[in-house]
């Protein structure tokens, strides 16, 4: 996917440059590791697994300079781009336990919005599809308008109100597939419900014109046509060029506004010869 490539791109960029301040990596050896080990060491090798993708030993690394040496200044580093690591290697929760802890021990570091950055991320990559639980996609939205809300003016703001988009349509979706499961086993009231749902809190989102219309189908279905030709004037001011509009018309005024066969265009009909 497009934007989980610039993503990835994105918090590479930056690991790279929190690297572009480290120790210059020293010759490995062969010899057996001590207990305790120079922070030089320990940070260079840490480095050198994570260039290397090696993420989970990475991880590890990093952790041991922080355990070895805590009051150093590479202990600070090493706790992000060890929680950079765990994120690298799919080892989401310990990525997120590591960034929360770096949040709180260090707001006001100049990594911060970083930090705020991959969590979010890190929540973001986790959203399953819309027939599974969302608790996961309600977690990226609060993260990522956390990251809009005290970054703005970032390059990780930009980034994160695209998602936000994205993780609001997928909400939006799955109260729309909700809706639909009881429209379908004629439990109409508890559609209407949904269906209002995403009109009011997920304005915004590509899934409000057919919400519409299937409160259309539910009040016509209940009886309730008043109501019914209310919603459909609401779809057909905001969204008079959808197709749900024409689908809305039909089932209402029972005129069909959707183009005859003959007059799709030359694409469309080479498009469905293929499918």
């Amino acid at each position: 996917m497009l934007q989980q490539t610039l993503s990835r791109k994105l918090i590479r960029l930056v690991a790279v440059a929190l690297l572009a301040g480290s120790l210059a990596a020293c010759a490995s050896d062969d010899k057996p590791e001590y207990v305790e080990r120079p922070v030089d060491d320990l940070y260079n090798a840490a480095m050198n697994s994570l260039m290397a993708g090696d993420y989970t030993q990475a991880a590890e690394q990093f952790d041991e300079v922080e355990r070895q040496h805590p009051y150093s200044i590479w202990a600070t580093k090493a706790q992000l781009l060890a929680a950079y690591s765990h994120y690298e290697a799919d080892n989401y929760d310990d990525a997120i336990i590591g960034l929360d802890r770096f949040i709180q021990l260090h707001p006001s570091h100049k990594d911060a919005p970083y930090a705020y950055y991959l969590r979010a991320l890190t929540y973001y990559e986790q959203i399953t599809d819309v027939g599974r639980d969302q608790r996961m996609t309600q977690l990226a939205l609060n993260a990522l308008d956390e990251v809009v809300r005290r970054y703005p003016n970032t390059e990780y703001a930009r980034d994160a109100r695209l998602k936000l988009d994205l993780a609001r349509d997928h909400l939006a979706g799955k109260e729309m597939s909700v809706g639909r499961f009881y429209l379908k086993r004629g439990q109409y009231l508890a559609a209407i419900n949904r269906f209002q749902k995403v009109v009011d809190d997920y304005q915004t989102t590509t899934h409000v014109p057919e919400a519409l219309h299937r409160m259309v189908e539910a009040y016509t279905a209940l009886g309730i046509d008043d109501q019914a030709r209310r919603i459909a004037a609401v779809l057909g001011h905001n969204y008079p060029g959808s197709r749900w509009y024409a689908d809305t018309y039909y089932l209402v005024e029972g005129v069909d506004l959707r183009p005859p066969e003959t007059e799709r265009s030359w694409v469309a009909r080479a498009w469905d010869s293929v499918f």
